[in-house]
């Protein structure tokens, strides 16, 4: 059944038109993503299906009750923010609960203290508490509250953060709230505008699992091509104003799109040889000059007049172009850390790092957002002073660093200036094709740095990287700000570099498509400070199989089922040594209990929801099955609630 579809949708900016005759429909169930290169008109699309834009013509058709909830790309939520915590804001998704919660609470202090228990008013606040409580059990009430903080935690909230007023929260943090608080009120259509961004891998994993098995309809739009995969079963691709629909995820859209071009420009080219054999065959005639010569002109003329024409594929918007020059060869040793630590105050950010990065090697760093990958990245070009521990460059290492908050940019410069004053000794034709790769027209290059947005800000510091000649690239998120087409480019170029590569990335595709080493850092009360991961043959799905290894090993059962037998001290008596092994015995016991509480949860919520799914579905009418359904479903509500309380303690 369709829940939301456009007709022929038309935007434009004054003379500037933004998009043109979008057609397309999606059903229920569904999980569009929605591609293309900035600036195509995906988050206005959006814009357009929320009623924040009004159309220059064409509708959006959104099905009768249906609700809407939209993730925007900088969510700013000054506006909806009071003085509460971050649970008490994720609290908020579910304003009918809470204010049922008041008026049952308000209800049973009433009923509580009245006398007259046969008079009717009575009977009518018993009924209405009776109604109410039922409609609050039906509605999730017993269990919302549980399930905010369980989404908060996945998020990456700990109890502190969870408890800290919004706005003490960082931009990031507050996104990532915004994300939760979505995700908990489950809208009939969720639509969000790259909802990877501000998010570790870990809490990408859990949020692709999560819309995975999401019942209601999903629209994305998201530069992660692995996030695409993952989640997507259509696909949407705005390319020059229009838009064209595709059944499947990311690659399955990329791959019926170069076959229907292929076969479009083979169509076209096919034509175009039989337009040129008859206007040939015209020419042939008209040299001839017969009145018979004529008569066969004018019907090869109307031949070709009459033709259903085929038009030519349009062409691949450009993208970036570029190439990386090598310094001079390094050494084969050309990083080596030694118990690195770093600390801010009290605060811990990493120690004891110590590892090794040779010639040729393409590493990435990875781990929990907080870890210290961007400061450990400054500490390697010398921006920072570790507080412990050494590193050391190889003999004859030229770096070049890309921060990911480009604030090596002087924002009182112009485009072409920032370049020009980098490399002085270039000419200002080699300054203006160099940027002209980076898609800097003639009237973009004036532009001052303050005003580039941040893509324009990552191309420009990209621009700088490959005039270097340098053979160790130290890059911290290059993809972020690059939509897929530059993603690709950029892939290929290092690829083609003969340098060392260190990186930070939470792009998994482009991990997966350069990766020669992960290396993962871990929290500093961790036993071990880092997981180095090198792939056994580079012709394997590096990152996968990064993955896989890391749940094998760091799973809470394979730590539970690795732990070694711990041997009590011996006391003074057989006595206190027994009671400490019972102790032992006990603690292992409660982990295990604890895990399969957790594991009880997800699977109860998944049931929850197919429960309540076909009850208020195709049992809506089968009053036996409604029956059924609903004993099963406070059955689980139950349990849950009874789950949650034991997993919290």
């Amino acid at each position: 059944m369709i829940i939301l579809s456009t007709t022929e949708l038309t935007l434009k900016f004054g003379t500037a038109t933004v998009l043109e005759n979008i057609s397309f429909s999606v059903n229920e169930g569904d999980r569009l993503g929605i591609i293309g290169v900035n600036g195509a008109g995906k988050t206005s699309l959006f814009r357009l299906i929320t009623g924040e834009y009004t159309a220059d013509s064409g509708a959006v058709y959104v099905s009768k009750g249906k609700t809407i909830g939209l993730l925007a790309q900088n969510a700013d939520m000054t506006e909806e923010v009071g003085g509460e915590s971050a649970l008490e804001h994720m609290y908020l998704a579910f304003p009918a609960l809470l204010a049922a919660e008041k008026r049952l609470d308000e209800l049973e202090k009433t009923l509580a203290s009245r006398m007259d228990v046969t008079s009717d008013s009575y009977s009518a606040l018993a009924a209405e508490f009776s109604e109410l409580s039922h409609s609050f059990a039906q509605n999730g009430g017993q269990y919302f509250r549980g399930k905010c903080k369980s989404i908060l935690a996945k998020m990456g909230f700990d109890e502190t953060m969870m408890a800290l007023p919004v706005t003490s929260l960082s931009g990031g943090q507050r996104t990532r709230l915004a994300l939760a608080r979505l995700l908990a009120s489950e809208p009939d259509i969720l639509m969000l505008d790259e909802p990877t961004n501000h998010l570790d891998v870990e809490t990408i994993d859990w949020l692709e699992g999560f819309l995975a098995a999401y019942r209601n309809t999903v629209l994305v739009i998201s530069h992660d091509r692995y996030f695409l995969d993952r989640v997507t079963n259509k696909t949407l691709h705005i390319e020059h104003h229009s838009a064209k629909l595709y059944n499947g995820n990311y690659t399955e859209a990329q791959r019926q799109r170069a076959e229907n071009r292929e076969a479009e420009l083979r169509k076209y080219n096919q034509q175009q040889k039989e337009i040129a054999r008859v206007e040939a065959m015209i020419e042939q005639q008209r040299r001839w000059g017969q009145e018979h010569n004529f008569v066969t002109i004018r019907a090869k003329e109307n031949y070709i007049k009459h033709m259903d024409k085929v038009e030519k594929p349009t062409e691949d918007l450009k993208s970036i172009r570029m190439s990386f020059q090598s310094a001079p060869p390094s050494a084969n040793e050309v990083v080596r850390a030694d118990s690195l630590s770093m600390r801010f105050g009290e605060k811990t950010v990493f120690k004891d790092l110590t590892f090794l990065i040779k010639k040729g090697e393409r590493v990435f760093f990875a781990g929990p957002n907080g870890c210290g990958k961007s400061t450990l990245m400054k500490v390697l070009v010398g921006k920072l002073s570790p507080t412990g521990g050494t590193v050391e460059l190889g003999y004859n290492i030229k770096a070049a660093y890309y921060d990911q908050e480009n604030q090596n940019l002087d924002e009182t410069s112009t485009v072409l200036d920032e370049l020009w004053n980098a490399y002085p000794t270039l000419t200002e034709y080699d300054i203006r094709s160099t940027l002209a790769l980076f898609l800097f027209k003639c009237e973009d290059t004036e532009k001052r740095v303050a005003d580039l947005s941040g893509g324009e800000r990552a191309r420009l510091t990209m621009a700088k990287l490959i005039l270097s000649k340098v053979n160790l690239l130290i890059l911290d998120e290059p993809t972020n700000h690059l939509d897929i087409p530059s993603r690709e480019v950029l892939e290929d170029a290092l690829r083609a570099f003969d340098g060392t590569l260190i990186c930070v990335s939470h792009d998994r595709y482009f991990i997966e498509k350069l990766a020669t080493k992960i290396i993962e850092i871990m929290p500093p009360e961790f036993p071990c400070s880092t997981f180095v991961f090198t792939p056994a043959s580079f012709d394997t799905d590096i990152y996968a199989a990064y993955r896989a290894k890391r749940e094998l090993l760091f799973s809470p059962e394979a730590a539970l089922a690795a732990e070694p037998e711990e041997k009590p001290e011996r006391s003074g008596s057989k006595e206190d040594f027994m009671q400490q092994k019972r102790e032992l015995a006990e603690k292992r016991k409660e982990e295990k209990k604890l895990a399969a509480y957790r594991k009880e949860i997800e699977e109860l919520e998944i049931e929850l929801a197919k429960v309540t799914d076909e009850l208020y579905g195709d049992a809506a009418s089968d009053y036996v099955r409604a029956a059924e359904l609903d004993d099963r479903k406070t059955v689980i509500e139950d349990r849950l609630l009874q789950l949650y309380e034991w997993t919290e303690e």
